[in-house]
């Protein structure tokens, strides 16, 4: 069991940046690879990011490469999600969430092969 807070999220203008933490507690970090999702209002929830156990690879989500970038530190139990040249599209709740790092990024980007969420943070993008 793992449980994982965000915090970070808030109001931005369009072009600007801004930082997502989620920590996490419970049983031993590294032993996941670790994600980040997003869901606008009257959408489905997608995917923005995900990093492995080590750091070693990242994977993003087309809409989001160049702009986002997922970091972790297993030491203070974090992972990070960098968001810059935002858009007003990007306005979202985003949630942290991990599955066992044994899956490697077999079906990275479904929402259903994560098996801990966390509760969300609102991100917001005036145009």
């Amino acid at each position: 069991q793992v449980q994982l807070v965000e915090s970070g999220g808030g109001l931005v203008q369009a072009g600007g940046s801004l930082r997502l933490s989620c920590a996490a507690s419970g049983r031993t970090f590294s032993s996941y690879t670790m994600g980040w999702f997003r869901q606008a209002p009257g959408k489905e929830r997608e995917f923005v990011a995900a990093i492995n156990w080590r750091s070693e690879s990242t994977y993003y989500a087309d809409s989001v490469k160049g702009r986002f970038t997922i970091s972790r530190d297993n030491a203070k139990n974090t992972v990070d999600l960098q968001m810059s040249s935002l858009k007003p599209e990007d306005t979202a709740v985003y949630y942290c969430a991990a599955r066992p790092r044994v899956r490697a990024f077999s079906a990275i980007e479904v929402v259903t092969s994560y098996d801990y969420w966390g509760q969300g943070t609102q991100v917001t993008v005036s145009s």
